[in-house]
């Protein structure tokens, strides 16, 4: 049981700390553009209200506008609400004494932090893409075994960390390894921003453990690569491909795709010939489904090259080469002789490397929106 003493020290605390987090909170605000928000809702609003509206090509887009930027408005008045509320509640527990509040006050305060970290955050995300959906594909560097065992461990750290996040994770392609792990694998996660997190997470990744696979416990150096790209909306405008140019095989579906995995011959395999780039589904009900997705991946892949190569043709992509080996990775996994994570670009680190696989990588993507931001500004 807390004295009186103690219950005051702990609540006035509470108290400073939104206290000093509400200007913050405030300025938040304009970061947001709330009132532009705001205004473009009643403009989006007026266009649904045209009598021909459902029969448009882009409602749907448009209506998803409007959710999200309701929602953008409805999580911030949210957070001004529960700083309030809360410093009503320590006021109140003040007054009375009452211990029993401050259990909530701590959550809550512990909750409007994070809450306006991860606002704060979002303003950084101003790429034409950061909005969109992203596609994360997974390919193990040399090494067998270890390696492909390495690239599915990323796989699952990063369907960890959608699946807390509230996104949705859908496996769109799956190759097993050949004693264990993954050849490759292909994953969409989908939700708002979520390409503009999962950005920085392109590239190779090192691991450093005793490998399990070596019956002698010698450590073992591993690389595998993840490559990140946005889903674009309304390619067919924009991406032309040639079916000359493709190269399409069906194959059995393997791995882990569920109970239609294994039954037919209905997983695709896509190779653009000028390019080299491969893509692949299985995870849909009929082939004609996995080649819709998997043109789709391909559409995206190539619309992603050219907008970073400033291209004006999709002739002119000749695909991108990166070596999966040392001195070409953004981050370091050590399992031993001791724990660490560490991003090779940002600096920042975490020796809780469990904590890491199991998703909790949000320190490492905060840290390069920071640093990218602070570049960009300068």
């Amino acid at each position: 049981m807390l004295s009186e003493e103690n219950l005051i020290i702990q609540l006035d605390e509470a108290k400073r700390t939104l206290t000093n987090v509400r200007p913050a909170i405030e300025e938040l605000k304009n970061a947001l553009r709330i009132e532009e928000l705001t205004r473009q809702i009643q403009e989006l609003e007026a266009k649904t209200l045209v009598p021909d509206f459902w029969s448009r090509d882009d409602s749907g887009k448009i209506l998803q506008q409007i959710k999200d930027k309701k929602t953008t408005i409805e999580r911030y008045d949210e957070l001004c609400s529960r700083l309030e509320d809360t410093l009503v509640l320590i006021d109140m527990g003040i007054e009375e004494n009452d211990e029993s509040v401050v259990s909530e006050v701590v959550s809550e305060v512990k909750g409007i932090l994070e809450t306006e970290e991860k606002m704060r955050l979002e303003t950084l995300l101003t790429g034409e893409y950061d909005h969109n959906n992203a596609i994360l594909s997974f390919h193990p560097g040399a090494g067998g075994t270890e390696a492909q065992d390495w690239a599915q461990m990323l796989y699952r750290m990063y369907t960890r960390w959608g699946e807390a996040h509230g996104y949705t994770v859908k496996l769109m392609d799956w190759l097993d390894g050949d004693a264990a792990g993954i050849k490759s694998a292909v994953i969409s996660i989908e939700g708002v921003n979520a390409y503009g997190f999962l950005k920085s997470e392109n590239g190779v990744h090192r691991l450093v453990r005793v490998s399990p696979f070596d019956a002698s416990g010698r450590r073992q150096t591993s690389f595998a690569s993840v490559e990140v790209m946005p889903e674009f909306d309304d390619l067919n405008d924009n991406i032309e491909i040639r079916e000359e140019d493709l190269e399409i095989t069906a194959h059995r579906s393997s791995g882990a795709g569920g109970q239609h995995i294994n039954k037919t011959d209905s997983a695709i395999r896509i190779l653009h010939k000028p390019t080299g780039i491969v893509v692949g589904c299985q995870t849909q009900r009929s082939q004609l489904q996995n080649k819709e997705y998997a043109m789709r991946m391909l559409k995206s892949k190539l619309m992603e090259i050219k907008q970073r190569e400033n291209l004006q043709k999709i002739d002119d992509i000749k695909g991108v080469k990166t070596d999966i080996e040392w001195g070409s990775q953004i981050r370091s996994y050590v399992f031993m002789p001791y724990t660490l994570a560490k991003d090779t670009r940002t600096g920042f680190e975490i020796t809780d490397i469990n904590s890491v696989m199991d998703g909790n990588i949000d320190g490492f993507i905060n840290a390069y929106l920071k640093m990218t931001s602070s570049k960009e500004n300068v």
